[in-house]
């Protein structure tokens, strides 16, 4: 199976998309900050090292520190594909993340988009 080309690219590069997608909604980088922070386990500085060091998608993903359990609730389409159908690993995992970046811009409360309901 080929590899997703956006696995190679460095979350760097994607990392301001979210940002502006939030902002243009009036979100803010803190809000998606938490959200990565949430989704993928990334503490103290270990955002900004990895965006730092330019670690790709793939390695950001699959190396995350933990992958919270309630990621499992995130249920819903985002680019036409329902999210919960997503088998591959990696690309379920920035589908969740993508799913969560539309929510906030969509004006969800930080609760709901966390799943602590």
């Amino acid at each position: 199976m080929a590899r997703h080309s956006i696995y190679k690219m460095s979350f760097s590069r994607v990392y301001p998309l979210y940002i502006a997608k939030a902002e243009k909604k009036g979100r803010t980088k803190a809000e998606v900050d938490e959200i990565i922070r949430w989704l993928f386990g990334y503490g103290g500085e270990a955002l900004e090292e990895s965006l730092a060091n330019e670690v790709d998608v793939e390695n950001f993903v699959t190396n995350c520190p933990e992958l919270n359990p309630a990621s499992s609730l995130i249920k819903g389409v985002v680019c036409g594909v329902r999210v919960e159908e997503v088998e591959e690993p990696v690309m379920r995992k920035l589908r969740c993340l993508d799913k969560l970046i539309d929510e906030l811009a969509k004006g969800k409360a930080m609760e709901k988009i966390l799943r602590k309901e």
